[in-house]
């Protein structure tokens, strides 16, 4: 098997972003303490809580063991570092550790010194800055608390207390964007040299205030500010070519990173490998069972003081199911897919399926190997809604 990643979803934030459409919320800091209390119950007895949810997973986990973690949010960083410790303490007391990746999402204007030397001590040894953009009046409109200062700032800290390995995110598409700021953030950004970079296009859907501003035609949090989808595309180009000449490996459609900083953990989500969930909201998948954690993080709460699990999704997935997820997660990454492979391993012939594409020009087949056409990642759901089509 596998090794096995893990996840912790921490559901907390400052504010809540314009755009954000995750199950998160401002709660008071009194909330942290119970909360951080649930997860350690989670991790140590999950073994019980999944046979009583008929999670028959036992004797797949049994032989695996963790080479990453992932603590993210919501803003994890806001909570005391005694509380990443504990977590961190409950998963090694738990489980077989492997010297794995330990990432901890965190927002610039909460690092300090003491923080990051705390989280080093406890086994933090990256650091994913979701900084979306260098440019102030950007970080106004989207809701974010910090500032370019604060990146400059931030950064320094922790390669002074031992972080090697830290990841930005950027948005492309906020509002007040051009193609100038937008080239600033990534100039700014290589400056600055993080080992590993994700760039992420703006959404718009109705689960967050600004998408819905959106779709409703309004003029709050400049919803009329907003790039077009051409513009959006352009700027997502322009980092891929700004970032190859920095350095940088294209290695997943979002994703970038220097020679060997791939992110271990999030390669499992791509490769279909096994990950456990914990904290509300967090989303696990082993030996074909999929499942999700109840939102709600006073509902999680509750029922872990009350020796409990809620899960509010399990799905058990079929062939069929499970070869769509090899399809499109692993399209995602740049390297492609082993299509012979996976004809062997689900008995299917999947001819029918490439050959259209690939007249298009939207697919590559080399051989064995199928990938998306480097010149349509901008497009890939396009491309991924006609191949599960």
């Amino acid at each position: 098997m596998p090794p096995l990643g893990i996840y912790v979803q921490v559901p907390f934030c400052q504010t809540k972003c314009t755009y954000c459409n995750f199950h998160t919320g401002v709660v008071a800091s009194s909330r942290f303490a119970p909360y951080v209390d649930a997860v350690c119950s989670e991790i140590r007895w999950h073994s019980q809580f999944y046979e009583r949810a008929k999670i028959e997973i036992a004797g797949a986990l049994a032989a695996m063991t963790v080479d990453s973690v992932y603590i993210g949010g919501g803003t994890p960083s806001l909570l005391d570092p005694q509380h990443i410790a504990a977590m961190l303490s409950a998963m090694q007391e738990t489980f077989t550790w492997s010297a794995p990746e330990v990432t901890l999402e965190a927002d610039p204007e909460t690092v300090d010194a003491a923080k990051a030397a705390a989280w080093v001590a406890s086994g933090v040894n990256r650091v994913s800055f979701g900084l979306q953009s260098f440019v102030d009046k950007e970080l106004i409109a989207a809701g974010r608390m910090h500032r370019r200062a604060d990146i400059y700032r931030a950064v320094p800290i922790l390669r002074e207390a031992g972080i090697r390995n830290i990841s930005f995110d950027l948005i492309a598409g906020l509002p007040h964007q051009t193609a100038t700021s937008w080239r600033q953030s990534l100039d700014e950004l290589a400056n600055l040299q993080p080992e590993h970079v994700s760039v992420y296009l703006l959404e718009i859907d109705e689960g967050s205030r600004l998408g819905l501003e959106v779709l409703q035609g309004g003029s709050r949090y400049s919803a009329r500010d907003i790039p077009t989808e051409d513009d959006m595309a352009s700027f997502y180009e322009t980092a891929q070519e700004r970032l190859r000449i920095t350095g940088y490996h294209h290695y997943e459609i979002s994703n970038w990173a220097k020679s060997g900083y791939e992110s271990c953990h999030n390669l499992k989500y791509w490769r279909r490998e096994p990950y456990l969930g914990f904290g509300a909201g967090a989303h696990s998948f082993v030996a074909r069972h999929r499942w999700a954690n109840v939102h709600d993080a006073a509902d999680y709460v509750k029922a872990l003081e009350e020796s409990r699990l809620r899960v509010e999704q399990h799905e058990v997935l079929s062939p069929e199911r499970a070869l769509e997820e090899e399809l499109f997660l692993g399209l995602r990454q740049l390297d492609g897919i082993d299509a012979a492979k996976i004809e062997r391993d689900y008995s299917v012939q999947l001819a029918s399926r490439f050959d259209p594409l690939a007249k298009q020009g939207l697919l590559e087949r080399r051989g064995d190997i199928v990938r998306l056409a480097p010149q349509k990642l901008s497009i890939s759901n396009e491309v991924f809604v006609e191949l599960m089509g």
